[in-house]
């Protein structure tokens, strides 16, 4: 358990200060309706859906809130500037930001379904009331009409008496502004969370992608939902005139005697937009500066296909900067106008442009690989759009003396960035760089896969034999498949002094690593030191290594612990 705490204490904090907020909400809206005398006759007529449906409200104004927030990457870079001098726990906390944003999103959903659900029996109940089927009062309150000259008279917002009572219910939440629009709500909703599921986010982007932007539609139905004022209290003025207490057994005397004049009743203010205004801003501030960006003007350098279809874009663009494991979001007009994709960068902070790879995986990307295959050669590619670049966990790498980079397939990118930098700071004799040891493990499927990223690993081995520093890297590469015929090649090359596969000195392992005894030998070589274990993968590998980092992690400050940094986009 503090081995975890080790970890995870700041994300814990920051959850449990989310929940209780949300459960103080909850139960103080609930109990605002539940006792304010000014909703006693709405609660004669609603009962207990009254704070079942206004309880919900009030946490969904609240994570609506703050749904916008973990994604605009802007002010996430912006954050991760300001936090360089902070700890590394700050920092991490902001990688998690599409965990966070889930959280919110199911929040947001389970807050719909519990307001949905109450507002369907409000309604039901308020149609029941208007047809007399409960008692006198609740007759009465259904039966005052709305005033022309004085819109704050009426309690029972279901005031249509010309059609079939059953059918009262569905006209209303067709008709009404707040019914029309939480249909709507409710729809946009549904659509959105439906299509975030991970099957269909990875093999149907342009689905989530398109469905996604319903959130569009969905905040402006919820800016407009509450100025329907279907939920109304008695106003100020006419509690003191007429007192509930006194009254609810005298409706026939209702504005007859003095002590009981005609109740009047108003809707509350509609409060969402107070909630909502700010993130609607910073968000269209995000993509006015994604605009911005896009109409820069972008140049290819160099286009080149590497096996396993993998192309390799080489960039360039006025005034751009990087850091090293930083990522960029793609668009090109040419395949659709509306679609970004995340990459990250593989090149380093000191080359003069910037470079991504892009593996085969889906329909924009086989898209943009067969337009780049055609293209003759030297030709410039067509118009790419280019927002970025934004930060990741990889950023914060050199701030360990020692570092673990795991990658699985082309989860491998921001690695590659990472180790070029390396290689110009070891050229430069880079006083500032503080990182004393690197271990590098990359998980690969197929042989072909290694071949664009030998060179890199090559190039590292020669600079550190020159420099008498070949401790600095260890790497290790995982081929997780591979056939008979690749089996028998290495059985008749097992002398050779370099790997048949890379042609590296290091030999390719087969299978998957023994996690255990990697991290027990990082533990051991590094008995005093902080390690951050960073990872560009699956989840299901993400969950192996954070354990082990929970599990090797000593929670004697003067030991070696384990921070483990996720990659999200």
């Amino acid at each position: 358990m503090g081995n975890w705490f080790v970890n995870n204490w700041f994300s814990a904090t920051i959850i449990c200060v989310w929940m209780g907020i949300n459960i103080f909400l909850f139960v103080w809206f609930y109990f605002l309706y539940v006792t304010d005398e000014h909703f006693f006759y709405t609660r004669h007529l609603l009962g207990s859906a009254l704070p079942w449906a206004r309880a919900p409200a009030a946490v969904l104004n609240f994570n609506c809130m703050l749904i916008l927030l973990p994604v605009c990457r802007n002010l996430l870079s912006l954050l991760r500037g300001s936090f360089v001098r902070c700890s590394r726990t700050m920092r991490k906390q902001l990688d998690k930001n599409l965990t966070f944003h889930k959280l919110v999103a199911y929040m947001i959903a389970l807050m719909t379904a519990v307001h949905t659900v109450a507002h369907l029996l409000n309604v039901e109940w308020f149609n029941n009331s208007r047809q007399g089927v409960y008692d006198n009062l609740s007759t009465a309150l259904s039966n005052l009409e709305d005033d022309p000259d004085d819109k704050t008279t009426f309690l029972n917002p279901v005031q249509i008496t010309d059609i079939k009572p059953q059918q009262i219910p569905t006209h209303f939440v067709f008709t009404s502004i707040a019914g029309l629009t939480g249909v709507i709500i409710t729809l946009a909703l549904i659509l959105i969370i439906t299509s975030s599921m991970e099957v269909i986010r990875r093999s149907y982007f342009e689905v989530f992608w398109y469905t996604h932007h319903l959130f569009v539609i969905f905040f402006a139905g919820l800016v407009i939902h509450g100025i329907g004022y279907i939920v109304r209290r008695q106003t100020k003025k006419s509690f003191e005139e007429h007192n509930p207490f006194f009254c609810q057994n005298r409706t026939e005397d209702w504005g007859k005697i003095p002590e009981c004049p005609i109740p009047q009743f108003e809707g509350g203010p509609a409060q969402t937009w107070w909630y909502v205004i700010g993130p609607m801003i910073i968000y269209l501030c995000e993509r006015l500066l994604r605009f911005i960006r896009y109409m820069q003007n972008v140049q290819y350098r160099k286009i080149v296909m590497r096996p396993s279809k993998v192309l390799e874009l080489q960039l360039v663009k006025k005034s751009f900067k990087m850091d090293v494991g930083q990522y960029v979001f793609l668009n090109c007009p040419a395949i659709s106008q509306l679609e970004w994709h995340p990459f990250t960068m593989t090149s380093a902070p000191e080359e003069d442009f910037f470079s991504v790879h892009i593996r085969s995986a889906g329909d924009w990307t086989d898209k943009l690989i067969d337009i780049m295959q055609k293209l003759p050669e030297g030709a410039q590619g067509p118009k790419m759009g280019v927002d970025g670049p934004f930060g990741t966990a990889s950023e914060d790498v050199f701030n360990y003396e020692v570092s673990m980079l795991v990658g699985a397939g082309i989860g491998v990118t921001p690695f590659a960035s990472i180790l070029k930098s390396i290689w110009y700071k070891f050229k430069d004799n880079d006083p500032k760089l503080r990182t004393r040891k690197i271990y590098f493990y990359w998980l690969c499927r197929e042989t072909h896969a290694f071949e664009w990223f030998a060179d890199l690993l090559k190039a590292q081995e020669n600079e550190m034999e020159v420099r008498g520093m070949g401790d600095f890297l260890t790497y290790k590469l995982f081929l997780t498949g591979w056939d008979q015929n690749h089996a028998n090649y290495v059985m008749v090359n097992v002398d050779r002094d370099t790997d048949v596969v890379t042609g590296l000195k290091q030999k390719t392992h087969y299978g998957r690593p023994n996690w255990d005894k990697e991290f027990e030998e990082v533990r051991k070589e590094n008995p005093t030191s902080v390690v951050g274990t960073f990872l560009c993968g699956p989840e299901a590998l993400a969950k192996v290594l954070e354990k082990k980092c929970t599990k090797y992690s000593d929670m004697d400050p003067r030991k070696t612990k384990f921070y483990f940094n996720k990659e999200n986009f």
